[in-house]
């Protein structure tokens, strides 16, 4: 794409709030203005897009992913729909009948059965005859734990190890054997999966994805793939990768060894460096049992003093380190790590760093102070808020309802100064950014919701910013700014706030506030094009091309 005039609609930009066209020339946004002035402009030289009415706005960033996990998910059988076991043991048959004579695993995602009534899983005997004696693996929503065959189990040798509860669901050491057993594919396998996960990505309307590989997820060659695929010479336009690697160290020359050794740079050692589990799994570390199994608070995978030699290792390296943290247990071992940090580097080095935390769903107000205090940014999914919270979801039933309400706290992030970038954890929770805003605007705790600029911000401009990107401008649409955008076919553009007390004045034309899509409608803003850096990711072909 060279110089190329899109027109008559909507451009999302701080710089003019009502414009109606944008000029791209290669890969940066040239001018954005009215559709009058966009008539004076346009030339022989330029490619006209009639946007009919369509948004402009800036690409999405996902701050939380799994590339090759996502493309695998895509594929598997979705069992997001399971309501039973029944339900579960049906689809796995429907996958893998008796006739078909293959012998490759069946692989299933998505289950949840804490909205079942009646939360009995399949067991291993059971997934057996369903699949006809093949290798099963689903994996519960949070990929955290999973039901297996007594197939894989067998040949994995899952019941000699931590985490095997003797009828089919396996956690800890046993879900880390059996998930890298299900994941073991071929590199045409692997392309093949990253490839598809990146398209999806891109059909939704976003431009890059940080992906949070660590080597109980995927391997380093499963990273340095995903790296090649998507680089900026690659054949294929594919959503920029932002790669963090979640490796523990305990010393800085142990951080420059670990680094030279991934054949790739990656923005940090950070991610899904587990200091606790999952809520839905029982494996988040609480300070007190959970309520509906008094005999587990969870359990720590990692200690305060390990945390603090990561963090100063990596600050004094000026590199972003940092850790998956659910539970308010886990949070307690993440602060005091970094107060042992302090006295080890000084604040000034880990403020610099840029350290960040994944998911940080229990904060009390003493850790949103030492986390504003420390700069360390949170990649939060509003997602789990959506599927999760309320009075009878998953939260109330693991915590009881008083304790649910305080998970996710958007927007007590915001008033301590905590810096928020926003993601999907796919494929815990689906690539689609405009049902994440909207679960961010309509969190179940009245006290916590944001408004849609605040969360939209959180899944653009920001991201970019947790990448520690040198250019400024990403994230926004304006002169000079990169040309990463996606074009969306919207209903309704409006002003959409958590608060009604400014809503009146937000939607008042000399706020000069930026509309977005009207996210009550019942549907969802449709993507019609996705463009990176001036390369096209994605389109629809719905887009018109005039003369």
């Amino acid at each position: 794409m060279s110089l190329t005039l899109y027109r008559n609609g909507s451009v999302y930009s701080a710089a003019d709030p009502f414009a109606t066209a944008m000029l791209v020339d290669g890969d940066v946004v040239a001018w954005v203005g009215s559709e009058h002035a966009a008539t004076s402009l346009l030339d022989s030289r330029m490619t006209e897009i009639d946007l009919q009415g369509a948004l402009v706005a800036p690409g999405f960033v996902d701050s939380h992913v799994h590339v090759t996990e996502t493309g695998l998910a895509l594929e598997s059988v979705d069992l997001s729909g399971a309501r039973s076991a029944r339900d579960v043991l049906d689809l796995v048959a429907g996958a893998a009948p008796l006739a078909d004579g293959a012998d490759g695993m069946v692989l299933g995602h998505g289950w949840d059965n804490s909205g079942w009534a009646d939360t009995t899983l399949p067991t291993a005997v059971e997934l057996d005859n369903a699949s006809g004696g093949r290798g099963v693996y689903l994996a519960r929503v949070d990929v955290h734990s999973a039901l297996v065959s007594g197939a894989l189990a067998q040949s994995s040798g899952l019941a000699a190890l931590s985490g095997w509860d003797g009828s089919g669901l396996v956690s800890g050491a046993a879900h880390t054997t059996a998930r890298g057993a299900a994941r073991n594919v071929t590199p045409a396998r692997r392309r093949a999966l990253q490839e598809r996960a990146l398209r999806h990505a891109a059909a939704n309307g976003y431009v890059a994805l940080a992906e949070m590989s660590a080597p109980h997820v995927g391997s380093v060659e499963d990273l340095q793939a995903l790296m090649e695929l998507t680089a900026a010479d690659a054949p294929e336009a594919l959503p920029q990768v932002l790669p963090y690697w979640g490796q523990l160290v305990s010393n800085a020359a142990e951080a420059r060894e670990v680094l030279a050794g991934l054949g790739v740079d990656v923005l940090g050692l950070a991610g899904d460096l587990n200091i606790d589990g999952s809520l839905g799994s029982r494996s988040a570390l609480l300070r007190g049992p959970y309520a509906d199994d008094s005999a587990t608070s969870g359990a720590a995978q990692l200690t305060v003093e390990q945390v603090a030699a990561h963090f100063a290792a990596t600050s004094e390296l000026g590199l972003t380190g940092g850790f998956h943290v659910i539970g308010e247990g886990a949070m307690d071992i993440a602060v005091a790590g970094l107060e042992q940090a302090e006295k080890m580097v000084g604040i000034d080095a880990i403020r610099a760093a840029g350290h960040r935390l994944e998911h940080a769903e229990m904060v009390d107000a003493a850790a949103m102070a030492a986390l504003a205090k420390y700069s360390v940014g949170v990649s939060v999914q509003p997602m789990f808020d959506a599927l999760w919270g309320g009075a009878d979801g998953m939260y109330a039933q693991r915590l009881g309802a008083e304790r649910a309400l305080g998970l996710n706290p958007l927007a007590r992030f915001y008033e301590a100064g905590v810096p928020l970038f926003f993601g999907s954890d796919s494929p815990v929770t689906p690539l689609n950014p405009w049902a994440s805003v909207r679960a961010a605007l309509n969190h179940h705790e009245p006290s916590s919701r944001i408004s849609a600029r605040a969360s939209f911000i959180g899944h653009t401009r920001a991201g970019w910013r947790a990448a520690k990107s040198e250019n400024p401008f990403h994230g926004q649409l304006g002169a000079g700014a990169p040309a990463s955008f996606a074009i969306w076919d919207v209903e309704q553009l409006m002003v959409q706030v958590a608060d009604e007390r400014v809503q009146s004045w937000s939607t008042d034309p000399r706020a000069r506030t930026p509309l977005l899509p009207a996210l009550d409608t019942g549907s969802d803003p449709v993507c019609l094009q996705t463009v990176h850096l001036g390369r096209q990711l994605y389109t629809s072909g719905d887009i018109r091309i005039g003369a």
